[in-house]
């Protein structure tokens, strides 16, 4: 049985699934395209009149970059983000005609790999605007890149004075084309914090000096804020695999990702005995005790564990929560299911960690994380099945 209040034929879906995977799998992960391609076009319809990007770095935030983006190009999704030359390298190979960024910048020596893959460096320092200048006037081709501007993140990006420096220098920017001109809020995930528009007269005022260029200030929370943010390209990221971009307000987003962990062992626990390592739950009635083979070296985080003087995660099957029951070891976690009829759990049989009822969102609160660190650490163990109904 899995978790109700997902429609019948994604139901149907997940079952199939679970009854078709591998006897050998201890967890199965349900990655749901339809709900990915909803959220998606949710926060491209958020964006308003601008081209709407996809973030896709780390392997699609640990999704799987090949099924992601074959769903994200069904949808308007021409241009894409990611981290690293070497993301950018695997996507061209996957997508020969998107425009694709690397958001960490030109390293040193690159610029070569850059025009040959028909890659975007987006210039986060005056040193990678000179390189990528120079390269360009040396080999006489107008290649485009992006260039990102500091306004308050401190992280990466030309800072004022670099950003003074190259509007001086006119000659820098003739040799290649900057293509849309960058920077990052720092807190679009609360709509009313002051520094959002703090940083939106910054960015307006260094892109006063290079006009005639696009400009992209939002990523997923952004993509919610007021329509004067939006300006012409949105990064959306978090939105798209079904995470909550805003610290407060209820989610816009659909959930994408399902995670079942296979039962290895049923067996009863006395009141007043102790679980797992430290002993640091003591059970409070006779108990079953579902144990599940999923744990820390599969993302299930540590910090999810319960305790005498706390709570922690709470799996399902069906209707019925099993709360989890002492500490998550590296491959198996304890849940209490005193609760679940006889019927229902078996040997081989499946909980629920991770869906509607629990989401990443619930998971990151838990564990004191955001639902980002939740998405991109699961485990490279679990039976993936990508449904598309």
């Amino acid at each position: 049985m899995v978790a109700t209040g997902m429609d019948t034929a994604f139901s149907e879906a997940v079952e199939r699934a679970l009854a078709e995977a591998p006897a050998s799998a201890n967890g199965v992960l349900i990655i749901r395209l339809p709900a990915l391609r909803r959220n998606y076009r949710r926060a491209a319809e958020a964006s308003l009149k601008a081209e709407t990007a996809a973030v896709v770095k780390a392997d699609a935030y640990g999704l799987g970059i090949q099924p992601v983006l074959s769903a994200l190009q069904k949808e308007t999704a021409r241009t894409f983000f990611v981290a690293t030359l070497d993301e950018a390298l695997a996507l061209r190979a996957l997508a020969n005609d998107a425009t694709i960024y690397t958001l960490n910048g030109l390293l040193p020596g690159t610029s070569a790999v850059y025009r040959e893959a028909r890659l975007r460096p987006v210039l986060n320092s005056l040193a990678e605007v000179e390189e990528w200048s120079a390269y360009c006037r040396e080999h006489d081709t107008r290649l485009p890149a992006a260039i990102q501007f500091d306004t308050g993140m401190c992280r990466v990006g030309l800072e004022p004075e670099a950003a003074d420096a190259l509007a001086a220098r006119p000659e820098l920017l003739q040799p290649f084309r900057p293509a849309v001109l960058m920077s990052h809020l720092v807190h679009a995930d609360e709509p009313m914090h002051p520094f959002n528009e703090v940083q939106f007269k910054r960015f307006e005022a260094v892109t006063s000096l290079f006009p005639g260029i696009a400009k992209s200030l939002v990523n997923s929370a952004g993509c919610l804020l007021r329509r004067k943010y939006h300006l012409d390209l949105a990064r959306p990221g978090i939105a798209i695999y079904g995470g909550n971009p805003q610290k407060v307000e209820p989610s816009q987003f659909e959930p994408v990702v399902w995670l079942f962990g296979r039962v290895v062992q049923v067996r009863h626990g006395e009141k007043g005995f102790t679980v797992g390592y430290g002993a640091t739950e003591t059970l409070k009635r006779d108990s079953r005790i579902a144990t599940v083979g999923v744990g820390y070296a599969d993302g299930y985080f540590r910090a999810l564990s319960s305790s005498d003087e706390k709570p922690g995660a709470v799996g399902h099957i069906g209707e019925h929560a099993l709360p989890l029951l002492g500490r998550v070891s590296m491959d198996l976690t304890t849940f209490d299911a005193t609760d679940v009829p006889q019927a229902l759990l078996n040997r081989g049989g499946f909980v629920e960690l991770l869906g509607e009822k629990t989401t990443v969102d619930d998971l990151a609160r838990i564990t004191g994380t955001i639902g980002y660190e939740v998405l991109t650490s699961l485990g490279r163990r679990y039976h993936r099945v990508y449904v598309d109904e």
